[in-house]
C-alpha cells in the first residue's frame, strides 16, 4: 500500500498574525528533544506499518527551517530507518525565506529532500510586515536563488488588508520569475483567537466577493504563465504537482508524527495531543499521543470521497466510486446533482465543478453531505 508521511516541527521565531497551526515561537530550546520524541514515535510505529510503502515525506510546521539541519538530516534517516520509503519517494521541507541559508539549502539536499515549498505570502514588504511575517521580498529571492532548477512551491495569500488584484498578479509574477514551479494560492482565513480576527471582526478584510475577486485575478494570471490548477488552491508546471497533496485529495491513507500531527489509516482518523508538555510526558513513558480517534463509518467514507475529489480540477470518477461503494453515485445523489446542475460539468462517469465555480466550492459539496 502506497501512503504518505507528514511530520509537525511546531517552533518557529514569531507568530504570525493569521496562525492558528500548533506553533511555538518561545520554545525553540526544545527542538532536540523534541526531536528525539519525533524519531522515537516513529519506532512506536514500525510494527504496525511494515506492510506500507510511502511515497511521500512532508515536513511542516511551525517553521521546520528554523531548527537546526542536523536535526532534519536525523529525520529523514530516521523516517528510512523505521519505513519503507518508495525509491523515488518525494521528500518536501517547508522553509521560511527568514531562517535559510544557501548552506543549509544544500545539506536539505544532500539529506535527500527534493521538493521545497517557501513561504512567500506576498511580494510586498509591507504586507509581509503587517501580517507579521519576518522574512523580505528580497529574502525570498535570496532563498529561491539556490533552488533555481529545484522542485519548489511559494505560498501565495489572497484576502490580506488593502490587499489588489495588481498585488496579488505581481506576487505571482515574482514567485514565477524567482523559479517557482509550483504556486498555492490560499485564501486567509480568520480564526478565532488569532491576532488578524481583530482585523476581520473590524472590517478591515476584504469580504468574500473581494477575496474571489482577487483569486479570478490570480487565477487568470496563473494560467497565462503556463500554471496548471489540479485543485482550488494549487497551480504547477508540467509534472509538478505534489504527490504528498495529492494523496490527501485522493483520500489515501496518511501517518503522521509529532504535536498536532493527523493520520488516516485504514477508515480510522486520529490526531495527537496539541499540548507540547504532554507529548513529551506520553513519548517518554512509551505512549502515542494520540488524543482522539474514530473510525470513519461507510456515509462518512463516501461523503470524503466526493468533497476531495470534486476539489480538484479531474473531479470525481463516478466508476470507481461505485466500484468502491457499490453503489450507483447517480441514482444516490440524483437530488443534489439536480440541484447543483449548473456549477457541474458530468461527461459520462466524469463530474467536475465547472472552472468558473472552484474557488466556491464548498456551497456546492455542502448539497451531497444534507442528500
Amino acid at each position: 500500500m502506497m501512503a504518505g508521511i507528514y511530520v509537525h516541527i511546531p517552533f518557529c521565531k514569531s507568530k504570525c498574525s493569521y496562525c492558528d497551526f500548533a506553533s511555538f515561537p518561545d520554545k525553540l530550546c526544545y527542538a532536540e528533544s523534541y526531536m528525539a520524541c519525533v524519531y522515537r514515535e516513529m519506532s512506536f510505529r514500525k510494527k504496525q506499518l511494515k506492510d506500507y510503502v510511502f511515497d511521500t515525506l512532508y515536513i511542516g510546521g511551525g517553521t521546520p527551517s528554523v531548527i537546526d539541519e542536523s536535526y532534519i538530516g536525523m529525520l529523514v534517516a530516521s523516517a528510512r530507518k523505521n519505513f519503507s520509503l518508495s525509491k523515488d519517494a518525494e521528500i518536501t521541507i517547508e522553509l521560511n525565506p527568514g531562517t535559510v541559508t544557501a548552506e543549509k539549502i544544500e545539506f536539505y539536499k544532500k539529506c535527500g529532500i527534493n521538493r521545497f515549498s517557501v513561504g512567500l505570502q506576498s511580494a510586498i514588504d509591507s504586507q509581509l510586515e503587517d501580517i507579521g511575517r519576518i522574512h523580505s521580498a528580497q529574502d525570498f529571492l535570496d532563498c529561491a536563488a539556490p533552488l533555481k532548477g529545484q522542485n519548489f512551491n511559494a505560498d501565495v495569500l489572497i484576502g490580506l488588508k488593502g490587499q489588489t488584484a495588481r498585488d496579488v498578479v505581481y506576487t505571482i509574477d515574482f514567485a514565477a520569475d524567482a523559479g517557482a514551479s509550483h504556486i498555492s494560492m490560499y485564501a486567509l482565513t480568520p480564526e478565532d483567537g488569532t491576532p488578524i480576527y481583530t482585523d476581520y471582526l473590524n472590517g478591515e478584510l476584504p469580504d468574500q466577493d473581494e477575496v474571489a475577486a482577487l483569486y479570478d485575478a490570480g487565477f487568470r494570471r496563473l494560467k497565462e504563465l503556463g500554471f496548471a490548477r489540479y485543485e482550488v488552491s494549487n497551480f504547477c508546471k508540467d509534472g509538478k504537482t505534489s504527490r504528498h497533496n495529492l494523496n490527501y485529495w485522493h483520500r489515501g491513507e496518511y501517518i503522521g508524527f509529532g504535536v498536532s500531527a493527523s493520520s488516516c489509516i485504514g477508515n480510522v482518523r486520529f490526531t495527537n495531543t496539541f499540548d507540547l508538555d504532554e507529548y513529551f510526558k506520553c513519548i517518554f513513558t512509551d505512549h502515542l499521543p494520540v488524543i482522539n480517534s474514530e473510525e470513519v463509518d461507510r456515509e462518512g467514507q463516501k461523503f470524503e470521497y466526493i468533497m476531495l475529489a470534486l476539489r480538484t480540477a479531474d473531479g470525481l470518477d463516478a466508476d470507481e466510486y461505485n466500484k468502491m461503494f457499490s453503489s450507483d453515485f447517480f441514482k444516490e445523489y440524483a437530488l443534489p446533482l439536480k440541484k447543483v446542475a449548473r456549477y457541474l460539468d458530468i461527461r459520462g462517469a466524469r463530474v467536475r465543478i465547472k472552472e468558473e465555480f472552484l474557488f466556491v466550492q464548498n456551497s456546492i459539496i455542502i448539497e451531497f453531505m444534507e442528500s
